[in-house]
């Protein structure tokens, strides 16, 4: 296995080199969160444009098509995904020694403004005046967008125009990690690749080799999907979240209330997907003695097993899921919160 590929991905790229005298010209990653189809995406977009390719298909790394990939500066190249310009295009943009005071104006309001959380239109358009391009050296054209469940609705039925009419030479690599998102046209122009999922075993082993310490735990947390675990870990509200988790194995209206006020700052989608998570075990335990998330917590979740009943608690599920649609952008994030909390606590007095 090439380095640059993680142990569980062996039997994808083997599939990959399977079709390499006959790519497809439109290829959709597909799996769980977590496990690497990006990466996976990139080193094959890498493997695709080198000129002088190992035996297993793999990205020399050594000639100049690797070097300009590596640099984020091939002209043959482009990654499409949410809120940035590709790599490419940003340093295109930049300003220049003779731009005026009034371009450099417009260049600063433009970088202050959110990133978007979808592809637009004008993303996807620029992928036509891309393609109408000559290929450097007649070589291949690729281009790699991802997660293709952010098109919004416009993007995604301007894509379907260069899907059914591709380039000769031309590779689209999509990567989902929610096929039902994704329109059936969109899927039907694509050949599909389930992305193999690592056992508990690779993935334990990979987090260890990361020097993550307590890995079994966070690996339970994040279903199973390593590269999430890590990054869970290594975010800089983990032990916030690691308190929310203690303070709701003893719920009450005082925790809920001193816990919104403490919590309020942080994201909410997080905090809702923890409560998610959380319930789930609850539930899970309640039907069959089971607990997938967080089995540091059984005596906590066994305990709020016996204080609810079924139906108090997938009218819960139901509304914290209903609560998670509005998380990112709620009128009030401490009342958000409490509300949420309160409701909590109530079911299990």
């Amino acid at each position: 296995m090439n380095s640059n590929l993680f142990p569980w991905q062996a039997n994808s790229w083997q599939q990959i080199l399977s079709m390499r005298e006959r790519m497809p010209h439109a290829i959709l990653l597909y799996g769980m969160e977590g496990i690497g189809k990006t990466l996976f995406a990139e080193h094959l977009a890498k493997s695709l444009l080198c000129e002088s390719p190992s035996n297993q298909g793999h990205a020399c790394e050594a000639c100049l098509s690797c070097n300009w990939v590596s640099q984020y500066s091939h002209p043959d190249y482009r990654r499409i995904r949410p809120g940035l310009l590709d790599e490419e295009d940003e340093l295109n943009s930049e300003v220049g020694e003779g731009a005026g005071e009034g371009e450099l104006e417009k260049k600063s309001a433009k970088a202050s403004k959110a990133p978007s959380k979808e592809i637009l239109i004008e993303q996807v358009r620029a992928i036509a005046q891309f393609m109408n391009m000559s290929t450097h050296r007649s070589g291949t054209r690729v281009l790699l967008l991802y997660p293709a469940e952010a098109l919004n609705m416009h993007a995604a039925n301007a894509l379907l125009k260069s899907l059914e009419e591709p380039n000769p030479n031309t590779v689209f690599i999509l990567v989902s990690h929610r096929l039902d998102r994704l329109l059936p046209t969109i899927l039907s122009r694509c050949h599909k690749i389930a992305l193999s999922v690592p056992t508990s075993e690779q993935a334990y082993a990979w987090l260890v080799q990361q020097g993550l310490p307590d890995a079994q735990a966070w690996l339970a947390q994040q279903g199973g999907a390593p590269l999430l675990a890590l990054a869970a870990a290594q975010s800089e509200d983990a032990q916030d979240l690691e308190a929310f988790l203690q303070a709701i194995g003893q719920p009450s209206t005082e925790m809920s209330l001193k816990l919104a006020e403490k919590m309020h700052k942080l994201e909410l989608p997080k905090i809702v997907a923890c409560l998610q998570r959380w319930l789930y075990d609850i539930f899970s335990y309640k039907q069959c003695q089971k607990i997938r998330y967080y089995p540091k917590y059984t005596a906590e979740i066994r305990h709020l097993a016996g204080r609810a009943s079924n139906e108090e608690l997938m009218r819960l599920q139901k509304n914290v899921l209903d609560r998670q649609a509005i998380a990112a952008h709620p009128l009030s994030a401490r009342l958000f919160l409490e509300d949420m909390l309160l409701e909590y606590s109530s079911v299990f007095k």
